[in-house]
């Protein structure tokens, strides 16, 4: 099936032929129909698998013109990145449309964006807790909304948006479309679509967890961190087809140092983004990247989840996540559209558990390749590699003390100060052996 095959009008399919796209995935061809039914949906379907376009084709469809200047679409995803993505793919599919869209999210000032909704708009996409900004502080009325999308909606729970995402419910209209696109299906997940969708139809493309064919997947058994950078920078001297380069890292602190380590070698090629970043130095760094003005780009799991990046040539996990899924999610920004990708992760003796893990959820094993000639073997270990000495916690009694042979003597009892209230008719009696008194009245 091509595109020019589903019900959709010209300007979009003039849209679509632009981006010289023709064939759609399998996600797409699935949920096309569902929601252009106006039923609600749940799409599942692993990183990239066009779940973008999936839900953005078919909404942009039924969207008709009106005056209102309140959003008829609002798309809810959990990072800024992502929001600036689903905007940039909005405009892609709509320049022989008047579609209005905006994006909004946390970290810039609420006044440098309330223009962009006073100006009115068709399509909204947002990050749950700024959109609440703008509801609570009246700036946006969300009374028109036809279309509700929720995507990369697992990622959302894990990161805690569950109580946004159930008052953003609460303010929309009770009769509208509910689509929530997510990469796997968690008892978590299905509570929340019990609680909140109306017998949403399940649409099932790609599950997190099925390798995709064109990925080639191997490993390298490497014992340290320091043996790691030297495989890393051989890899990128000896191939020059390391062309696109994403490396992933479990942490902000260890994304830093592999920076710090390998950018000498390797000027104005290498560029690291995670949460402690500045907005600004974020986008300027994944447009860089996006651009081939860069590499190689290291990065978080957090910051580059739902990103699209085009034509990453190989992905690197310089360690092995604990989330299963999130090995998926890292390996799928290789190999999108028809081009083939290379994923290589690098496999330390504390990540046995992890790997079983892995393949348990693909159903395969990764193959463990012979670590190349040439690169150094270092035995120097970090402090967190160092191993950690055990010391028995021994218990010192303590020996009781004789008030008789210390030098603490205890007072005698007249030199004791005791805090007591002595009422004034008590003082009289004890100073005059009797009460003082001034006679009976008359």
């Amino acid at each position: 099936m091509t595109f020019s095959e589903f019900n959709i009008h010209k300007p979009l399919l003039n849209a679509i032929n632009d981006l010289g796209i023709t064939q759609p995935t399998t996600i797409q061809e699935k949920a096309f129909s569902v929601i252009m039914s106006g039923r609600d949906m749940v799409g599942i379907a692993q990183t990239g698998t066009g779940k973008t376009i999936a839900y953005l084709l078919p909404v942009l469809r039924l969207w008709k013109f009106s005056k209102d200047n309140s959003p008829s679409i609002l798309i809810i995803v959990p990072t800024r990145e992502l929001v600036l993505q689903v905007v940039e793919d909005v405009e892609k599919l709509t320049p022989y449309m008047a579609v209005r869209v905006a994006g909004v999210y946390g970290g810039v000032n609420l006044v440098r964006q309330t223009p962009l909704i006073n100006a009115g708009l068709d399509v909204l996409v947002a990050t749950p807790g700024r959109l609440l900004d703008f509801v609570l502080n009246g700036v946006l009325k969300l009374k028109s909304v036809k279309r509700f999308i929720i995507d990369e909606v697992d990622e959302m729970l894990n990161l805690g948006f569950r109580p946004q995402l159930v008052r953003i419910i609460d303010l929309l209209p009770k009769k509208r479309q509910n689509l929530m696109f997510s990469a796997t299906i968690t008892n978590e997940l299905k509570n929340f679509i019990a609680d909140f969708f109306i017998d949403p139809l399940e649409v099932e493309a790609a599950r997190t967890g099925t390798p995709l064919a064109k990925i080639k997947q191997a490993g390298i058994q490497v014992p340290n961190f320091n043996t790691k950078i030297n495989l890393l920078i051989f890899l990128l001297e000896h191939n020059p087809d390391f062309s696109k380069v994403l490396v992933f890292v479990s942490t902000k602190k260890l994304a830093d140092e592999v920076f710090e380590r390998i950018l000498p070698l390797f000027p104005e090629q290498i560029g690291v983004i995670h949460s402690n970043k500045s907005q600004n130095y974020r986008f300027e760094t994944f447009k860089a990247f996006n651009d081939n003005k860069l590499r190689v780009l290291i990065a978080t799991d957090l910051v580059a989840r739902g990103l699209d990046f085009d034509d990453i040539t190989h992905v690197l996990n310089f360690d092995i996540p604990e989330v299963p899924e999130h090995y998926m999610h890292r390996i799928g920004r290789t190999g999108r559209a028809d081009k083939k990708g290379v994923a290589l992760t690098f496999i330390s003796k504390f990540d046995v558990e992890n790997r079983q893990n892995i393949e348990t959820l693909m159903e395969m094993k990764i193959q463990i390749m012979k670590m190349p000639d040439g690169v150094v073997i270092s035995n120097e270990l970090t402090e967190d590699e160092q191993p950690k000495a055990s010391m028995k916690n021994v218990l010192v009694s303590v020996p009781k003390v004789d008030v008789h042979t210390s030098a603490f003597q205890e007072k005698i009892g007249k030199n004791k100060k005791v805090n007591m209230k002595v009422r004034r008719a008590e003082a009289m009696r004890i100073k005059y052996k009797k009460p003082k008194t001034r006679g009976q009245k008359k």
